[in-house]
C-alpha cells in the first residue's frame, strides 16, 4: 500500500500536481530563498529579519535561568503581593510594610517616573548603553541584579513559570530547560579546613569528598532539604506541561561559596535529580571571574566528578569559559573548558567564550566535537557581560571546527531581549545559510536532556510548526509578487 502511495505521489508530482510532500519541499525553497534575500546586500534587512524569526519555530531554550529570565517589572508586582516595600533611594526590597515615605510600595514606586527608571536601571541593563544613570562595570552590573530580587524570585514560582511559558509560546518556543533553583548547603568548618590542608592531591582530595558525600547523605538535614526541594519542583509545575510546551528544571549549584556549601550543593543537586524526573540536569553558576570562582575552579571540577561517578545517568550542564581576556590572569584562561568536560564530565558547556585562550583549545574542540557535546551560545549576555561580540566570539571557532552548539538566552528578563533575537544576532552577524537556522531549532531538541520519547514527540510537533511557518512564508512571498 505504501509503494502504491508513493508510486502515485511520484506520478502527480512528475504531472505537475502539488502533493504534500512536493508542496512541503516547495514552501521550504522558497523560505529559503526569502531568507538569503534578508542577509544579502552590504547590510542585512534587520526588520524583516526580526519578523522572519519571531514566526520562526524555536524547539527549546536550553541555558535558561529561571530568576533572570522574570523581568523587573513583575518582580515588582510581586513585592506588592509579599506586602514588602521597595526603598526609593537605594531600590532594595525591605522586608516590611510600607510604612514610611522613603520605602514605598511598588504601586507608588511605579507612579514616580524618576524612581521607578532608577529602578528598572538597576534590577535589570535597561537603559546600560544608553549612559542612563550610574554606570558600574557591565558584568558587577549584570550580577548585582540578584540581590535586588533575590528576596521575591523563589516565592511566586508558579506564577512565574506561568509567565515564562506564555512569553515561550508567543515567540513558538516549544521547550525551555530552565536553571530553577539552588540546592540546599551545609557549612562544615572541618571539611573546609581538611580541603584546604590536601589541596589537589588527588588521592587525599577524593578520600575527603567521599567521605563527607557518605556524612552528608546520612545527614537528616540535608535529606529533608532535597526532599523540600523536589515538593517545590513538583508544585511549582503544576499545569506548566500541555500539548504545546515542555519545560525541564536544572538544580543549581552557587560556586561563590565555601567547599562546604558547595558541595553540600553538589550532593544535593545530584541527589536531587536522581530522585526527580523533572529535574533533568545539574548545573554550577555565578560570576566566574570572582575570586572564590577562580579559587576553587579545579576543586569544583573534582567535586562534581565525584558525583558525576556515582550518578552516571544525572546529565550535567557546566557554565565553563565565560570569560574575557582582562577580567583575570592570563593564566586563568587557560584550562576552564578543558576540565569543565576531561575532569568534571560536563555534557553540555554554557557560554564557553575564552577556548581560543585555553592552552590545549585544538584538543578541547576535537574531543567537544567527537563526543557531541554542544556549547550553549548566548550573544546579547556574552557581549554584555564579557564585551565579545562580531568576529571576536567564538562561535565561528565552533563552527569551523565542527563543534556542536545552539542559540539561547541566559537572563533575558535581566538583559531584556528574547530567543528569537537571539536567532537574529546570529544570523545578522554570521550569515548562515537557512538550513543551518532551521537546524539549530532542530538540535535545542536533540540535545536536550530529555529521554528518546519527549525527543521524537517534541521533534514531530515541530516538524508541524516548520510546515505552517514555511506555509506561510511561500504565501506571504506569492502576495508581495502580485502587488
Amino acid at each position: 500500500m505504501r509503494d502504491t502511495l508513493t508510486g502515485l505521489m511520484l506520478t502527480l508530482a512528475a504531472a505537475g500536481v502539488a502533493t504534500p510532500t512536493a508542496q512541503a519541499a516547495s514552501h521550504e525553497a522558497v523560505t529559503q530563498r526569502h531568507f538569503a534575500s534578508l542577509l544579502s546586500g552590504a547590510e542585512p534587512k534587520l526588520a524583516e529579519l526580526t519578523l522572519f524569526m519571531n514566526m520562526m519555530p524555536k524547539g527549546g531554550d536550553l541555558h535558561h535561568h529561571y530568576s533572570g529570565a522574570i523581568y523587573a517589572e513583575q518582580y515588582l508586582e510581586w513585592v506588592d503581593k509579599q506586602g514588602y516595600c521597595v526603598n526609593k533611594a537605594t531600590s532594595k526590597i525591605q522586608l516590611q510594610r510600607p510604612t514610611t515615605p522613603e520605602c514605598v510600595s511598588g504601586k507608588d514606586l511605579a507612579a514616580d517616573d524618576t524612581a521607578y527608571r532608577d529602578l528598572l536601571q538597576r534590577w535589570s541593563s535597561k537603559d546600560f548603553n544608553n549612559h542612563g544613570g550610574a554606570k558600574p562595570p557591565p558584568d558587577l552590573q549584570f550580577f548585582n541584579t540578584f540581590l535586588y530580587f533575590d528576596d521575591v524570585a523563589s516565592t511566586n514560582n508558579r506564577e512565574g513559570l506561568r509567565t515564562l511559558k506564555q512569553r515561550a509560546l508567543a515567540e513558538n518556543v516549544g521547550y525551555i530547560e530552565t536553571i530553577f533553583e539552588l540546592t540546599t548547603g551545609i557549612p562544615d568548618a572541618d571539611f573546609d579546613r581538611d580541603v584546604a590542608a590536601a589541596g589537589l592531591d588527588d588521592a587525599k582530595l577524593q578520600a575527603r569528598l567521599t567521605a563527607q558525600l557518605a556524612k552528608l547523605e546520612a545527614d537528616a538535614t540535608f535529606q529533608q532539604g532535597v526532599q523540600k526541594y523536589v515538593a517545590r519542583v513538583k508544585d511549582s509545575s503544576q499545569g506548566i506541561d500541555d500539548e504545546n510546551f515542555t519545560m525541564r528544571y536544572q538544580a543549581y549549584v552557587l560556586r561563590a561559596l565555601s567547599p562546604s556549601l558547595v558541595f553540600s550543593q553538589v550532593a544535593a543537586a545530584f541527589n536531587i535529580a536522581n530522585q526527580e524526573k523533572q529535574v533533568v540536569a545539574v548545573n554550577l553558576v555565578g560570576a566566574e571571574n570572582g575570586n572564590v570562582s577562580m579559587r576553587d575552579y579545579r576543586l569544583h571540577m573534582r567535586m562534581f566528578r565525584l558525583l558525576k561517578a556515582r550518578y552516571p545517568d544525572v546529565k550535567l550542564a557546566l557554565h565553563a569559559g565565560e570569560l574575557a581576556l582582562g577580567m583575570v590572569p592570563p593564566e586563568g584562561l587557560k584550562f576552564h573548558i578543558a576540565e569543565a568536560v576531561g575532569v568534571a564530565g560536563a555534557d553540555r558547556i554554557g557560554h564557553g567564550i575564552d577556548i581560543a585562550q585555553e592552552s590545549n583549545a585544538l584538543q578541547t574542540l576535537k574531543t567537544l566535537r567527537e563526543r557531541d557535546i554542544p556549547i550553549e551560545v548566548n550573544l546579547t549576555s556574552n557581549e554584555f557581560i564579557l564585551g565579545v561580540k562580531g568576529d571576536a566570539h567564538p562561535v565561528e571557532l565552533y563552527r569551523k571546527y565542527g563543534v556542536p552548539f545552539v542559540i539561547c538566552t541566559d537572563d533575558s528578563g535581566v538583559t531584556r531581549h528574547t530567543l528569537s533575537n537571539e536567532y537574529v544576532l546570529f544570523a545578522s552577524r554570521y550569515k548562515p545559510t537557512y538550513a543551518e537556522v532551521k537546524k539549530l531549532s532542530y538540535d535545542s531538541l536533540r540535545y536536550a536532556f530529555l529521554p528518546e520519547s519527549d525527543k521524537k514527540r517534541l521533534t514531530k510537533q515541530l516538524d508541524t510548526r516548520f510546515a505552517k511557518f514555511e506555509a506561510d512564508v511561500a504565501a506571504m512571498q506569492t502576495r508581495a509578487v502580485r502587488k
